[in-house]
């Protein structure tokens, strides 16, 4: 059978024209748990570790203790970036979608007893012991919870299905 290739481009110098679109952004967030979030050092390194995170509102939330080194680099330079892919989700290969913006630190219990509930049913989801479990692990002192807003202009997304749509490569073995 011949490949419909009337709206394949086979020129990918501009990748830009390959954005996730919102309802594949807003997927890859319900499905994945883990993103690279990243920073820079003093002396203006990049630096970036795999965390668990959540979305709410179209913020991103972590955490970790305040002794992480990335806790005192952001209360210097509270400007960020975390990077989310669909790898290890069942939603497809290759969707991506980074963001870059400002970030707050909290040590407000009422907002770590929400953000931890909410991070216990993402990366815990069919079992409510172990949700309560992960709940009572993250509730230590000294922990902080990040909060990153994206800058109005600071995200890149891209959907490899739609640049391989109608590609004689074809579109990726993961169907959503």
């Amino acid at each position: 059978m011949e490949k419909n290739t009337e709206s394949y481009i086979d020129n990918y110098e501009d990748v830009s024209v390959f954005s996730l679109d919102e309802r594949r952004e807003q997927l890859l967030h319900e499905k994945q748990t883990e993103c690279v979030f990243m920073w820079t050092n003093s002396s203006g390194d990049p630096i970036g570790v795999v965390m668990n995170y959540v979305e709410k509102n179209g913020n991103f939330w972590l955490t970790c203790t305040r002794r992480r080194k990335r806790v005192s680099a952001l209360e210097q330079r509270p400007r960020a970036s975390i990077a989310v892919s669909s790898r290890g989700t069942n939603i497809g290969i290759s969707q991506a979608v980074t963001y870059r913006g400002t970030v707050n630190i909290y040590e407000d219990d009422n907002i770590r007893n929400w953000f931890y509930r909410a991070l216990a049913e993402k990366v815990r989801p069919d079992n409510k012991s172990q949700q309560d479990a992960f709940v009572e692990h993250l509730d230590t002192p000294g922990r902080v919870v990040i909060e990153l807003i994206p800058d109005t202009d600071g995200r890149i997304g891209f959907d490899s299905e739609q640049m391989f749509a109608n590609s004689p490569a074809g579109r990726s073995s993961h169907k959503n």
